[in-house]
């Protein structure tokens, strides 16, 4: 029979609940969520697990990385159903802090992580990464992990994370968790609950010409010419608009030179594109052969 997760909505309690823990010396694991959890966010929790003996997760919709217009107040939100999930797999504790515990009446601390935080997604979004950054730093402190998973899906935000850490010294390993596709090489998110049937049937259209392209680059194909051929099948797949389709260095973000890659390069490709009123992104490694 499973257990049920420990559930703390305050900084107080949750620091009650990990005290113990902390004097046995157990390792702990953190995997922050907004929710709506997915086999994605499942997987992340499984491999927090594996690297630490006590799994927090945190549910939280962060308003700080929502700008005007946004779907912060339709974001879904499925707690009952979560915990369910996160009890299924032994969740040791879940973390559910209000607005008012994560940003405090007058707080006025936030945390940028320059550079990464302005390329590809942040050129979009200029508000996103900051947001994202501030309120993974509080959860930090809030939680104090030895471990924290992140999804590769989100592979922008999952490096920023990284700098940040490296930056600003916190004692915690960067777990990097595979993307979770489903059968037709969607990748999972939150958002694609957004989308209708036909819709859906469209979508897995920006994972077929990543693909196309990482193949096409790892056999000496120039970067530009895999580049266009990506963008033509997204277009053409029925999204409304491409934002992006870039091929990068996997750790600075900076977009490749248009010529063929070197053997034995490893690189990143990423994509963004509006399927109706929902917003996908994509990413997928490659390497010259």
């Amino acid at each position: 029979m499973k257990k049920k997760p420990v559930l703390v909505r305050t900084l107080k309690d949750l620091r009650e609940t990990l005290a113990p823990y902390r004097r046995e010396g157990r390792k702990i694991g953190f995997v922050p969520t907004m929710g709506a959890l997915h086999d994605g966010h499942i997987s992340l929790v499984e491999l927090a697990r594996e690297k630490s003996d006590v799994s927090v997760v945190s549910i939280f919709v962060n308003p700080t990385q929502f700008a005007e217009g946004e779907d912060l107040d339709t974001y879904p939100r499925t707690e009952e159903a979560d915990i369910a999930r996160l009890a299924a797999v032994d969740t040791d504790i879940v973390y559910l802090p209000s607005v008012e515990e994560m940003y405090p009446e007058g707080s006025v601390t936030n945390v940028r992580v320059e550079a990464l935080s302005d390329l590809l997604d942040g050129i979009y979004r200029p508000h996103f990464f900051y947001g994202v950054a501030t309120v993974v730093a509080r959860l930090f402190i809030h939680v104090q992990p030895d471990v924290a998973a992140f999804g590769q899906k989100d592979y922008q935000q999952l490096q920023i994370i990284r700098r940040m850490v490296r930056d600003l010294g916190f004692p915690i390993e960067i777990l990097g968790g595979e993307t979770v596709r489903d059968p037709d090489g969607l990748a999972q998110s939150s958002r694609n609950a957004y989308l209708s049937a036909e819709e859906r049937a469209q979508a897995n259209a920006i994972s077929t010409a990543l693909n196309r392209a990482a193949k096409r680059i790892e056999l000496g194909v120039s970067v530009r010419d895999a580049l266009t051929e990506a963008r033509s099948m997204i277009e053409q797949a029925g999204f409304d608009r491409l934002d992006y389709v870039s091929a990068v260095d996997p750790e600075t973000l900076q977009d490749l030179p248009d010529a063929p890659v070197a053997e034995g390069y490893e690189g990143r490709l990423l994509a963004a594109a509006w399927m109706g009123k929902t917003r996908l992104i994509d990413n997928l490694g490659f390497k010259r052969s």
